[in-house]
């Protein structure tokens, strides 16, 4: 029964463990709320700061699934070539 609907709350897991879909979602909320307004000026750099965290969290998980998948290419490439 935790809520989590805080802005400038400490997150209960750490940035690093969030899942890219969790991080996405949380993102999204943050916009939300900030283009909603109604909030005070603290309240809305907290959400900001927030939503900067949340963004490179997204980056790093497509970074690495970029990595990912760049390697599995030049592998398939590899072995592609390889075989001739």
């Amino acid at each position: 029964m935790a809520e989590q609907q805080e802005p400038h709350s400490v997150p209960q897991t750490p940035d690093d463990a969030l899942g890219y879909e969790h991080a996405r979602d949380a993102l999204l909320e943050v916009v939300r709320q900030l283009e909603n307004g109604g909030t005070s000026l603290e309240e809305s750099l907290a959400l900001w700061e927030r939503g900067e965290q949340l963004a490179k969290v997204c980056q790093r998980w497509l970074d690495g699934a970029r990595a990912r998948l760049d390697a599995a290419l030049a592998a398939e490439e590899g072995a592609t070539s390889g075989g001739e």
